[in-house]
């Protein structure tokens, strides 16, 4: 948060000192660098939450009885229709928070078919 209230602060101290057709065109690049420092925070945030999942599922895999209780589709439904409601209520599209999580929940059963063979 500190790094893009930073970038934010510059951003105004420059654009205080260009005129016209220049300062627009910097304030896009400056504008466009704010947001992709942005971006790359959320994404520490997300490969974050992510790395507390993969510690999560490993746990789950040792715990579940056989291959079936691992892939679980009942579960992986309950999940997507959990998040896209959860989408639905903070105004986000359902559709891309759906793709992400199945991707997502496709990698950490490989994973977890993986510790669950390791464990039995």
């Amino acid at each position: 948060m500190k790094s893009t209230l930073g970038c934010m602060l510059r951003y105004c101290q420059k654009m205080a000192t260009i005129q016209g057709n220049d300062r627009d065109a910097l304030a896009d690049k400056e504008q466009l660098a704010a947001v992709r420092i942005a971006v790359d925070e959320v994404d520490d945030q997300i490969v974050t939450l992510i790395a507390r999942r993969e510690r999560l599922i490993r746990i789950a895999g040792t715990l579940k009885g056989d291959d079936a209780e691992v892939r679980a589709p009942g579960r992986v439904e309950r999940v997507i229709e959990h998040v896209r409601g959860a989408a639905e209520k903070k105004d986000i599209d359902p559709d891309i928070v759906e793709s992400t999580y199945r991707a997502m929940i496709s990698g950490f059963i490989e994973l977890e078919m993986k510790v669950h063979k390791e464990n039995s």
